[in-house]
């Protein structure tokens, strides 16, 4: 079972949706995924669930977020449906005993499940801030605080059969995404061409060499057995794909490699020399600087989908399952079909061909980043 993180330290590029895709992706290829939803603002959740769905999780366990102890005495039989994040990562945040049985991941289609995000996260960032000087002296408190998702991870990969588990971050550089950078295998950067993004990945190589030395002094000063809950390697680098970037092609001239406006291009030319500068190369041991400085998948999904996103998020599927669901909504669920397109919702069935031709791409992309996941493993 691999780890897998999306990150960009620059918000908007489109990073929850990309994780949603290539997790159904991944699903539909075979592989076992569970997506889990680490980012505050919860964009993969509201991806993958209707409103009221969450809505009811929520307010289950409003009263285990503000107290878990008593609330769970009360009630232990909440694990037995789908839980937050938050939820999971709660007892350890209030110092109890971990969850003996883990609760049940939210079924969102054949192999792939989803464990919601939620608002209040960012109280267990605080924990870990609070808690970390603690991890220096080896206290044992402190080190499972900072290796609890890579553990939630772990024991549902172990209990559920999970090949992959995906995890959506915010675009924050804070303690909540040091840890969870430093505790995964792998992750991969949505970027768009612009200045922005090649800051980004400047920050984020930066971010990762001050985070390696941290976690190397902490691995010298504390115990085998406590050094074990940790990854054997630091994080790796997959690899990076510019996304939601708009298509330009003008008749009569040759475009460029990636069919994109000259001034976006000049961007995107700058990005490979960027990642092999800042990403150092401990950060990437399984990958040429050939295949570092390419985009995951070239061109495969590197342009703007227009309103199809949209469109699957209204109907909580991938894009190129739009046609089907919509049909399935037809025959199923007429009341939430007309809500939908009382709120601007519409779908016009010559986009069929449009929308099955993205789920092609979608396979290239996840077959080149297998191919990168797979040479973690080789190291």
């Amino acid at each position: 079972m691999k780890i897998i993180s999306v990150f960009n330290n620059k918000g908007g590029v489109g990073k929850s949706t990309l994780t949603f895709h290539v997790g159904h992706t991944l699903a539909e290829l075979g592989y076992k995924v569970l997506l889990l939803d680490l980012d505050p603002q919860c964009n993969l959740t509201i991806c993958a669930m209707r409103e009221e769905t969450l809505h009811t999780i929520w307010e289950e366990e409003d009263d285990y977020i503000e107290d878990f102890e008593p609330a769970f005495k009360r009630n232990p039989d909440i694990v037995n449906s789908p839980r937050s994040a938050h939820f999971i990562l709660k007892p350890t945040e209030d110092g109890l005993s971990e969850l003996a049985d883990i609760p049940p991941p939210y079924r969102l289609d054949s192999n792939i499940d989803i464990i919601p995000g939620r608002l209040s996260l960012h109280k267990y960032e605080n924990k870990i801030a609070e808690r970390w000087s603690g991890i220096y002296q080896g206290d044992n408190l402190a080190i499972r605080t900072v290796t609890n998702i890579r553990r939630v991870c772990q024991q549902y990969a172990t209990e559920k059969g999970y090949d992959f588990v995906l995890i959506d971050t915010s675009p924050s550089l804070g303690t909540l995404n040091k840890v969870i950078m430093s505790t995964v295998d792998g992750f991969f950067i949505p970027a768009q061409p612009d200045m922005f993004s090649l800051y980004g990945i400047r920050n984020i190589g930066s971010a990762l060499q001050l985070w390696q030395k941290e976690f190397t002094s902490i691995y010298t000063l504390i115990s085998g057995d406590k050094r074990a809950r940790f990854p054997k390697n630091f994080v790796q680098f997959l690899g990076y794909t510019i996304y939601n970037s708009k298509k330009y092609t003008k008749k009569g001239e040759n475009g460029n490699e990636y069919d994109l406006a000259q001034a976006h291009f000049q961007y995107v030319n700058r990005i490979p020399k960027t990642v092999l500068t800042y990403i150092q190369e401990s950060n990437r041991v399984h990958l040429t600087p050939q295949l570092a400085s390419n985009p995951i998948g070239r061109k495969a999904i590197i342009h703007t989908h227009n309103t199809y996103p949209a469109m699957a998020q209204a109907l909580k599927c991938p894009m190129w399952k739009v046609p089907e669901e919509y049909v399935e909504l037809q025959r199923t669920d007429s009341d939430y079909l007309d809500l939908l397109k009382e709120n601007g919702f519409s779908y016009n069935v010559g986009n069929n061909g449009n929308l099955r031709e993205i789920g092609e791409k979608y396979k290239i992309f996840t077959k080149d980043l297998l191919t990168r996941i797979k040479a973690l493993s080789a190291k």
